[in-house]
């Protein structure tokens, strides 16, 4: 019988989505004969787009991540009480979780990196890997850490994160003390197709024109493009929801383009601080300019990896807010790239995945 892995993915966004996705398909590329449940609140659309193949998909709440204001703002209020909620009568919410788990009858659970899920696993017997750069007890106890009953919160992540066969920490990750299971793997990405010489005749680029692209991951935010100067030469791609109508505004959507091709055939990646765009775009060789998340507690790791390996800079949101960011996006154009990195992570995660689906 194929053995069967079920994949449990948090719905924070679509970063860990994109973590997850390139392991996934080069996992089935050496086990065709895999069987792939995905859970996830990622709609299925967007599942199927990033993961290829033949796999089930079920839309679950697996965990709660954080209450989002926009792409940069936190709401720490609803969070915390989004947490409470999820934690209260932890060990039922644990077996309810242990027997929807068992019905599904996995050899083998990822988790990228709901651990509700690897408590439920522990709980009957299913081996289980956590594959992220972060954890939720960190992130949870960066924002809510002082809050009443919140310590005792964060042990029983940190308990379930510990019940993992090992925590697969992707590079460029956070710390992670508190696990001893914790596994340093190269860094993952996926990778896209060059293809600027094919956009460039559509748009009716001249060699000396430069490409921005904005991706700013799954929490929606428009940023305020009408306040912006236009720059000779440099078009922008930007999703079509944002309904811009200047001339060197392009609908993403309307070139028919998969995202991470776009990537590869940029000159520059406006982003948030995150770890999938990051990494992506080192490994396609692309210029960054962030936009810098100080609250955010993977920042100073996620910048201190990119800082050294890609051209970039980081600008605070007044200055997207306002457009006064052009000199940054100007001397980052005039850069010269640096070479790719490889996303070697993918492979290490792939072996120790499949070491333990041979024994299944």
């Amino acid at each position: 019988m194929s053995p069967h892995l079920l994949v449990d993915v948090s719905g924070h966004g679509f970063g860990h989505l994109a973590q997850v996705a390139p392991v996934l398909n080069a996992l089935r590329s050496r086990r065709p004969d895999l069987r792939l449940t995905v859970r996830t609140e990622v709609p299925a659309a967007v599942v199927r787009r990033r993961v290829g193949g033949n796999l089930s998909v079920l839309t679950r709440t697996l965990d709660v991540g954080l209450a989002m204001r926009s792409a940069f703002e936190v709401d720490v209020a609803e969070s915390l009480r989004r947490y409470r909620a999820f934690h209260d009568d932890w060990p039922r919410q644990v077996e309810r979780a242990a027997a929807e788990m068992a019905a599904l009858a996995p050899d083998l659970l990822l988790a990228d990196v709901p651990y509700r899920s690897l408590a439920a696993a522990a709980h009957v017997g299913v081996p289980a890997l956590a594959l992220c750069s972060l954890h939720w007890g960190d992130i949870f106890e960066r924002y809510c850490g002082t809050e009443p009953g919140a310590a005792e919160l964060v042990a029983a992540m940190c308990e379930a994160y510990g019940r993992a066969m090992a925590f697969l920490q992707a590079e460029p990750a956070m710390p992670m003390p508190d696990l001893a299971n914790r596994t340093p793997i190269g860094p993952i990405a996926a990778l896209g197709r060059r293809r600027r010489e094919e956009i460039g005749a559509r748009l009716g680029l001249s060699r000396d024109d430069r490409l921005v692209l904005i991706g700013l991951g799954g929490v929606e935010t428009r940023l305020p493009l009408e306040r912006w100067p236009r720059m000779a030469g440099v078009r922008w791609l930007v999703p079509a929801a944002w309904e811009g109508v200047r001339q060197d505004l392009v609908p993403m959507e309307a070139l028919d383009v998969p995202f991470l091709d776009l990537l590869a055939s940029c000159d520059l990646l406006l982003t948030k601080t995150g770890y999938g765009s990051f990494v992506e775009a080192a490994c396609a060789g692309v210029r960054v300019l962030n936009v810098r998340r100080p609250d955010w507690p993977e920042e100073p790791y996620l910048l201190d990896w990119l800082e050294r390996r890609a051209p970039c800079r980081s600008v605070g949101r007044e200055a997207i807010v306002k457009g006064n960011f052009l000199e940054a996006v100007e001397v980052l154009l005039n850069e010269p790239p640096r070479p790719a990195i490889v996303p070697s992570g993918v492979a290490e995660a792939v072996d120790r995945i499949e070491a333990l689906l041979g024994s299944a």
